[in-house]
């Protein structure tokens, strides 16, 4: 069954198929992350393996997805967006039963390349989706769904973890994939509308040079976050740098690159680009320092941290649904630099916090940047994508994962940074300097307010009244 491109999103139970595919992808998809860096030291320990060599097991999976991210975007403007989303989530199932009857650590992180690459295909074409599934004056409310799925993943990926853990092997983490990754691959190929495709064949020669930069970047962010050599992590920045010009300047001459640069000539996605960014440096300055210095500087047990962090992702996921509507009515622009300036109020509470805070004191401050962080997600996402035009939508929708990938690597390293200054006052360092970020971010949305997006221009342009695909729920 072949659903064309609508004029203006799905009707009726088409609609709500396809969102419901895509909601139990992402959620699939997003648990897995959370879970396996909980489940982390259960697997070394089972595995015989070292704590600093089980990290490959998260560190594979991330590389994996960096580097085929804007591949598998352009793909998906060239063969379809659907088909690209089907074929990795293949991957991702497959490559979750062989995580599963994986009995060594090679054989799981090379398992978890598959899975990453699987995920890539995923997450590269899922925004673009999303604004050919929901109508366009809706489209805020999509991107909130999305990204209350997310957040809800997120959440309880500790959680469902733990319960796993608790009754069985951490094989089972990764088996509850298969029969949802069936199920899903059925219904996407039912439901999942397809896209125009266009006539330019794949670049080869550009995904080569992408996943060289990307690669060797984000490798050498990983082993300057870990004191690893000097000689070791300035190669790979030179291998970046030199890659990252020759891509560059290939992408230039090409009518429709796998790199962006043609998108980065509108101000709007320029700057949108730019705003997620630093928003994403300063979540993982956050996620990264949080969990050492509710333990290390505040004495809080592991049990209890977790629990001090739930807070940030439960309120963005009930920011959300807020947001996105909103981002159907009023300037991104403006929410997401309402959102970011919350996000660096509530940073800069928690890295003056005092020597000896209650539980509560600390609660309430992470609501705060849960809240900043929920209703600058979803504004800014549909900036992104709008200021793209359509047969362009596969190039922002990889834009959006690269910049999210990108900022929380910096965001680790510069805490790497901070604590090797001082491990007693790093984590505020760290906390601090993503306050910085986030106002940074609110200042560069702020920006936006004097940049003309030809496709919207804050409001909607208007157009005739329609009621909404069904009720409130999707």
């Amino acid at each position: 069954m072949t659903i064309p491109i609508p004029e203006d999103g799905l009707r009726g139970g088409a609609f709500y198929a396809a969102v419901g595919t895509l909601i139990v992808t992402i959620f699939m998809a997003a648990l897995d992350t959370s879970i396996a860096n909980t489940a982390l030291p259960t697997i070394a320990k089972d595995l015989n393996a070292q704590p600093a060599a089980s990290v490959w097991v998260v560190n594979a999976y991330q590389l994996a997805v960096v580097v085929t991210l804007l591949p598998f975007a352009s793909l998906g403007e060239i063969m379809s967006y659907r088909r690209v989303y089907a074929w990795g989530l293949v991957l991702f199932t497959v490559s979750s039963l062989l995580c599963a009857l994986s009995y060594s650590l090679p054989t799981l992180t090379a398992a978890r390349i598959i899975q990453g690459i699987g995920a890539s295909g995923i997450m590269s074409v899922n925004t673009a989706l999303i604004r050919f599934i929901y109508p366009h004056k809706y489209l805020g409310r999509g991107l909130g769904i999305n990204a209350l799925t997310v957040a809800v993943s997120t959440a309880v990926g500790p959680t469902v973890a733990s319960a796993i853990l608790s009754i069985t092997s951490w094989q089972w983490l990764f088996a509850v994939n298969v029969p949802l990754g069936i199920i899903a691959i059925v219904a996407g190929i039912r439901v999942l509308p397809v896209n125009r495709s266009n006539e330019q064949k794949f670049d080869y020669r550009s995904a080569i040079l992408n996943a060289l930069t990307f690669g060797f970047l984000i490798f050498a962010i990983g082993e300057g976050a870990h004191s690893a050599s000097t000689l070791v992590t300035v190669a790979c920045v030179g291998i970046a740098l030199v890659s990252g010009v020759f891509l560059i300047l290939r992408q230039l001459a090409l009518p429709a690159p796998l790199l962006p640069v043609d998108l980065y000539r509108r101000p709007m996605f320029a700057l949108s680009s730019a705003t997620s960014v630093c928003s994403f440096i300063a979540q993982g300055l956050a996620f990264v320092s949080l969990p050492f210095y509710f333990q290390t500087v505040l004495g809080f047990s592991a049990v209890e941290t977790g629990l001090l962090l739930t807070p940030w992702p439960v309120m963005t996921g009930l920011a959300a649904p807020f947001a996105g509507p909103m981002a159907d009515r009023y300037p991104s622009a403006i929410l997401c630099g309402i959102g970011l300036a919350i996000l660096c109020v509530g940073l800069s509470l928690i890295a003056f916090l005092s020597g000896h805070p209650g539980i509560w004191g600390i609660v309430w401050r992470m609501m705060i940047c849960g809240t900043g962080f929920g209703f600058f997600q979803s504004p800014n996402l549909r900036a992104i994508m709008t200021s793209a035009p359509p047969e362009r939508s596969g190039g922002a929708s990889g834009i959006v994962a690269t910049s999210r990938l990108s900022g929380q690597a910096v965001g680790a390293a510069l805490v790497a940074l901070c604590f090797s200054l001082s491990m007693s006052y790093g984590p505020s360092l760290a906390l601090g300097l993503g306050a910085i970020f986030a106002g940074g971010g609110s200042l560069v949305s702020f920006s936006r307010l004097l940049a003309h997006n030809p496709f919207t221009a804050g409001r909607q342009p208007s157009a005739p009244r329609r009621e909404a695909p069904g009720s409130g729920a999707a």
